[in-house]
């Protein structure tokens, strides 16, 4: 690429990390000349620095083997250096071709015995596509739209969530609650490439990624060829569904007056309408655009909800979302948001397993340590709404496991857990508290 970025150019931005650097200008380049297309990409994955940031995010993230049974430790213990080399080498003379994604079956999460797949890259893969990754990233970011939140640099569900709320209390009352149907599985090939090809012409890079898409998937020992969908579970999935959807948020961010406000978090999203009418116009238009990607949505879980006077509510991104009458102001109601059922379900089925009676005999320390890493992670990404209600409700679950677990280990009976065991026993055991950690700043009832 050294015709459309010099390495003059990259030397001279912003920071002293080669990488950063580099896309910064790739950013810069895109955003300055939005029919820019980028004919010399594929250079850049090849670059040892590249790869070797590349390497460290995927050892950061660890995660499992993939077809060659190759894991990270494996490849540690062989010399990273050498391992990245050839890496490089591959790319550089075309000799790199991707294995075949290993299938393995996860639970969905609340929802017992069903299951949904993933595709386990190897190691070498998952190296080649975070290098990707990281060069195609800010060239498409320069595009994405504000309406779009998940898997983008300084960019979260609470951004989501707040943009919901501001929406509502502005005065749209009424929302579109979509689903879309295995959007990673099914997103069209051709159609997900159109989308790259509107920023990148450099056909060794567009060889590269439809390499990862026609990969096909290792499932008991039997291969099987990918006609659609992106490889759920790689590093660069969650891009290649950003620049796909990225259709849909340009169309609603054309005809806001005309079809509402668009929340996406990846291929989860909301349409925060004035009227029933404008929702049903949001539905039928998003189920149009979504079909050129080859997706639609699930007709049994999209509905259009009424949030006036807090008629109702709608989940999303693990939040219960409903109005509530400020008490400060009777008759004025302003959206809410706090820990959904499922989301309340699963923190206690959690605390339920590391409290099992199967750990009687393990010191009472070692059980708080765990409880407190779940508690701290739990409690950190609900604090952000409405959820002292919920979070005392948690405590008192914790206090009664811990009690009853307790009395097992000394083999007390009867179910006068509470009054052997109360608050001031609970306290000096160090166990992490969620009441009084959420965070106000964003979740006052104004606007």
């Amino acid at each position: 690429m050294s015709a459309e970025i010099s390495a003059r150019s990259v030397r001279h931005a912003e920071g002293v990390d080669p990488v950063r650097a580099l896309q910064r200008v790739l950013y810069r380049a895109a955003k300055s000349d939005r029919g820019r297309r980028f004919h010399a990409l594929y250079a850049h994955v090849a670059r040892s620095d590249v790869l070797r940031q590349a390497w460290g995010d995927v050892r950061s993230n660890q995660g499992a083997s993939g077809v060659d049974g190759v894991s990270v430790g494996d490849v540690e213990d062989a010399g990273v250096s050498e391992f990245l080399a050839g890496l490089a080498g591959a790319l550089e003379a075309g000799t790199y071709r991707p294995k075949p994604l290993r299938r393995v079956w996860i639970p969905k999460p609340g929802r017992e015995g069903e299951q949904r797949p993933l595709g386990i890259p190897t190691v070498a893969d998952r190296v080649v596509m975070t290098a990707a990754k990281i060069v195609l990233e800010p060239v498409f970011e320069a595009d994405f739209l504000p309406c779009s939140h998940g898997f983008r640099p300084r960019r979260s569900a609470h951004d989501a969530t707040e943009a919901i709320r501001q929406e509502v209390n502005a005065g749209r009352r009424w929302v579109l609650d979509a689903d879309v149907r295995d959007c990673f599985g099914t997103i069209d090939h051709d159609a997900l490439v159109a989308q790259i090809g509107r920023r990148v012409s450099d056909r060794r890079m567009l060889k590269l990624l439809r390499g990862w898409l026609r990969a096909g998937v290792l499932d008991n020992g039997g291969y099987t060829a990918v006609e659609a969908g992106t490889p759920q579970g790689s590093p660069i999935s969650p891009l290649l569904a950003n620049i796909a959807l990225h259709v849909l948020d340009e169309e609603f961010e054309g005809r806001r007056n005309e079809l509402g406000v668009l929340v996406r978090y990846a291929d989860d999203y909301v349409v925060v309408c004035s009227s029933r009418r404008q929702a049903e116009a949001a539905r039928r238009r998003a189920e149009v655009v979504l079909g050129t990607l080859g997706l639609h949505t699930h007709p049994d879980k999209t509905r259009i909800v009424c949030l006036t006077r807090g008629q109702d509510g709608f989940d999303f991104l693990g939040f219960h979302h409903r109005m509530r009458e400020s008490p400060r102001r009777p008759g004025r109601f302003y959206l809410h948001r706090w820990p959904s059922m499922k989301a309340m379900a699963r923190i206690r089925e959690r605390i339920r397993e590391l409290t099992d009676r199967r750990y009687a005999a393990a010191p009472t320390d070692w059980v708080v340590e765990r409880l407190n890493q779940t508690l701290r992670g739990w409690g950190a990404y609900f604090r952000w709404g409405n959820s002292n209600k919920k979070f005392n409700a948690i405590d008192s679950y914790v206090h009664f496991r811990l009690a009853k677990l307790t009395s097992v280990k000394h083999s007390q009976r009867g179910r006068g857990w509470g009054r052997r065991y109360d608050y001031a026993w609970l306290s000096g055991l160090g166990i992490y508290r969620l009441t009084g950690t959420v965070r106000y700043r964003q979740t006052h009832a104004t606007r």
